[in-house]
């Protein structure tokens, strides 16, 4: 018997075999590359989430910042608010606004200015008169992340 054939034949298979294998390990090695570059990415982002919620600790309540309604003139309106220093009335909101002077663009953005007094984001001033509500001054003068204003002498060495 001839056993010739049946050692190419072996011979073949094997380096079918070494081919495949060589193929799987190369696609193991940029699997664990992967892994590798996606727990240092998870890694990063748990630190980041601590970071911030360590920072969102320390800051102040928002008081009178309620979620405006859905409507696109509610934060155009505080833009305007935020721009003058005295009381608006309805018609000149309008007119910052580019809203026509007809009494029905009017009277909906005195009930948009009303509603937004009831959020206690707007005062009435006066009837009619609105000006935006003043934010408390408790914190103003206090630094609500003093480790992130630390000076550093060095690189490496702690705050003095």
């Amino acid at each position: 018997m001839n056993i010739q054939p049946l050692l190419e034949a072996l011979g073949i298979q094997e380096d079918a075999a070494r081919a495949l294998a060589g193929d799987i390990r190369t696609q193991i090695a940029e699997l664990q590359a992967r892994l590798r570059e996606a727990d240092t990415h998870l890694e990063h982002l748990a630190i980041t989430r601590k970071t911030v919620t360590a920072l969102a600790d320390r800051l102040p309540a928002q008081i009178g910042s309620p979620d405006l309604p859905e409507h696109p003139d509610y934060p155009r309106i505080l833009a305007v608010f935020n721009e003058v220093t005295g009381p608006l009335r309805a018609r000149d909101v309008c007119e910052a606004l580019d809203h026509e002077l007809l009494p029905k663009n009017i009277e909906g953005t005195r009930a948009k200015l009303k509603r937004l007094v009831k959020l206690d984001v707007l005062t009435e001033a006066d009837t009619g008169s609105f000006t935006r509500r003043q934010q408390p001054t408790e914190h103003r003068d206090q630094n609500p992340c003093p480790s992130l204003t630390q000076k550093w002498t060095s690189v490496h060495e702690p705050p003095s």
